[in-house]
């Protein structure tokens, strides 16, 4: 752990993943169900991914800024029997299983006691009845993390997983250990959330790689140069709002650190600003790559620092799977015309308990899936123009509007509301609130800071909008959709937005 210097051995890890294995073995948990995990990073998050890992089961990492009522929704959902949570996390999670039946047992790391709920046990306490040995049919588990639908609503990505032991790896884990080039003498620095599916694969890799993973529990500039340099951290991974925090910094700052044993530096996630890659190729030479991996299909481009320079609204060229640039009909279009990007199914998944979903995302004959996002080929590069969804990514993270929206619509001064992404250039993109409001209100600062504190109350705080703008009236369809290319097009323009 970064701030504290507190290692981890094998040794322990070993025997703290299989002490958790047993106790999910004991309460009843068999292969392909579910347990959940709901905190900030800590000591205790990777062998809690670990022990389901080695037992079979699909685990759910829950963004740990969520209200409880959003918590509640992924518990449930992902028909979770099993919760572990920490003290730090503790009150919004108890508030959250309130309205989880199924939730059989919460696990908290370093419980205080008092709960009232006798499903709530100390996470180290509970562990230390059960053995250290492996369990005696260990098979292959793994993440089952959510992302958002374009209702709002969080869908769980489910892969199908193979009956076989935890140690034998999956096609998709052998084909990313060779593209990050990991190895087991690598040092790893994690600055994200581990409940992220980048940071998630990445430290799963490094552990199996037998590596050494330092985790940063939340990124600062100054403090993840200082860290390069005491671990000589060869493997990191970042998002490009990260790059944009660093490359501020004062010129001291910025150049005190010696970051020669840095060898891979993997960022996606979010638009990265041309001129950011450009700085950062100058800061840190070659060692920077760049991926667009449509996260459910798992297809991948990949683009490398050469090829940043010579094509820098590209997000690269096709790793695994193979693309389609198609239209509405499912017909191929020629280069430099955008449409709907499909990859060739590199992996099959399904949105859990959502066959409609499902459907939605794959072509009819099966062979082919989609995120909604949209964009073109030009001489062998992908460019991205647009989320079909209008899916906001705020700092590497993915906010969809739909909720705010209608949270906002049920304000008694709020007579329609459109959520946007705006530009920003730290974070990438930020989230904009355009209002119309009830006859005889008067929109000015007053009713921006009420609406913000509603939002404020209901919503986690990445969903809340930074800011909020007045219409006389929303521009919508005929059909009642919102048309919100011409809300949009006031911020960005109508120029595509070639972005990674």
């Amino acid at each position: 752990m970064a701030s504290t210097g507190e290692a981890v051995s094998y040794r322990e890890f070993e025997d703290r993943a299989n002490r958790l294995a047993h106790v999910l073995y004991d309460h009843g948990l068999r292969r392909l169900d579910h347990y959940a995990i709901f905190m900030e990073n800590n000591d205790r998050y990777l062998e809690s991914c670990a022990a389901g890992e080695r037992s079979g089961l699909y685990y759910t990492c829950i963004n740990s800024y969520l209200t409880a009522p959003e918590v509640a929704y992924i518990v449930d959902n992902s028909d979770s029997r099993v919760l572990i949570t920490s003290a730090a996390k503790r009150d919004v999670a108890l508030a959250a299983v309130a309205s989880c039946p199924r939730i059989e047992l919460v696990l908290v790391v370093d419980e205080p006691g008092g709960s009232g709920d006798g499903r709530v046990r100390d996470f180290v306490e509970h562990l230390a009845r059960f053995p250290t040995s492996p369990l005696l049919h260990e098979r292959l588990g793994g993440a089952m993390l959510y992302s958002s639908g374009t209702t709002g609503r969080p869908k769980g990505i489910v892969r199908p997983l193979p009956d076989q032991p935890p140690h034998d790896r999956t096609p998709l884990y052998a084909f990313l250990s060779n593209l990050w080039h990991y190895r087991e003498d690598m040092i790893y620095l994690s600055p994200a959330p581990l409940y992220h599916s980048a940071p998630q694969a990445a430290v799963n890799l490094t552990i199996r790689h037998g590596g050494t993973a330092i985790v940063m529990e939340r990124f600062d500039p100054v403090e993840y140069l200082r860290l390069v340099e005491q671990y000589q951290v060869t493997h990191t991974q970042l998002v490009p709002t990260m790059f944009s925090r660093m490359l501020k910094l004062p010129e001291d700052q910025r150049t005190r650190y010696d970051l020669s044993s840095l060898e891979i530096a993997i960022h996606a996630a979010a638009p990265c600003p041309v001129q950011v890659k450009h700085q950062m190729i100058d800061w840190w030479g070659p060692i920077i790559h760049e991926y667009y991996g449509a996260t459910e299909g798992l297809g991948f481009t990949a683009c490398d620092s050469e090829e940043w320079l010579a094509h820098p609204g590209t997000v690269g060229k096709i790793m695994l799977g193979t693309l389609h640039i198609l239209d509405d009909d499912m017909n191929e279009l020629p280069p430099r015309t955008p449409g709907t990007i499909w990859f060739e199914t590199a992996t099959e998944f399904a949105y859990h308990n959502d066959p409609e979903k499902t459907a939605e995302a794959t072509s009819p004959d099966g062979t082919m899936t989609t995120v909604g996002d949209v964009g073109y080929v030009d001489d062998g590069y992908l460019f991205l123009t647009d989320r079909a969804t209008f899916m906001i990514i705020s700092g590497g993270v993915n906010i969809y509007p739909q909720e705010t929206e209608d949270l906002l619509i049920t304000h008694p001064k709020v007579a329609d509301a459109a959520v946007i992404g705006v530009p920003n250039e730290d974070l990438g993109e930020e989230v904009k609130a355009v209002v119309q409001v009830m006859p005889g209100v008067e929109p000015g600062d007053a009713l921006t800071d009420e609406l913000l504190a509603f939002c404020r109350d209901h919503l986690s705080r990445q969903k809340v909008p930074r800011s909020i703008d007045y219409d006389d009236e929303l521009p919508r369809l005929p059909t009642g959709k919102l048309y919100k290319r011409k809300l949009r097009d006031r911020y960005w323009g109508d120029g595509a937005s070639k972005i990674v």
